[in-house]
């Protein structure tokens, strides 16, 4: 199964459930992305870059692959919850936005788009679900000329 054709396709897909938040300045030679969204830090492989985001406010697609994800059982709290594991990788629970083969947005304390290889659950928009994903979370920057350098 092939999760993108290109970074602008991938990207102009999922726009809509692009997160809002802060990029920080990279440093220099690394991949990653820093940015803060919903409470939390992300460091996002950089699909776009090298050094394509500019400091300040922007909207990136979140991406992550899945290492689990199912049902919330019932009797679980609905609440949205995001924990950083490790350098790029998370865990939470959230609601179902959107559902695509294989792919679904999860709104976690911010839209996540959360793919698996594989078998995956049959999941429906609405739905409460747990997860985690695989390091690492990948960061496609959404903008035109504001982001990119002079």
């Amino acid at each position: 199964m092939t999760l993108e054709s290109s970074e602008q396709e991938f990207t102009t897909r999922f726009a809509e459930f692009a997160a809002t938040g802060m990029v920080y300045a990279q440093v220099e030679g690394s991949p990653l992305l820093e940015f803060a969204s919903g409470g939390r830090v992300l460091y996002l492989f950089d699909r776009c870059g090298p050094y394509s985001a500019r400091p300040g406010p922007a909207r990136v697609v979140v991406h992550g692959v899945l290492e689990q994800i199912g049902p919330v059982p019932d009797g679980t709290e609905r609440t949205e919850l995001l924990s950083v594991n490790g350098v790029s990788s998370v865990e939470g629970r959230g609601r179902v936005v959107a559902s695509l083969r294989g792919t679904w947005v999860v709104q976690a304390r911010l839209p996540l788009v959360l793919s698996a290889f594989g078998e995956a659950p049959t999941l429906q928009v609405g739905d409460w679900v747990a997860f985690r994903t695989l390091p690492p979370l990948h960061g496609f920057l959404l903008g035109g000329a504001e982001q990119r350098p002079a």
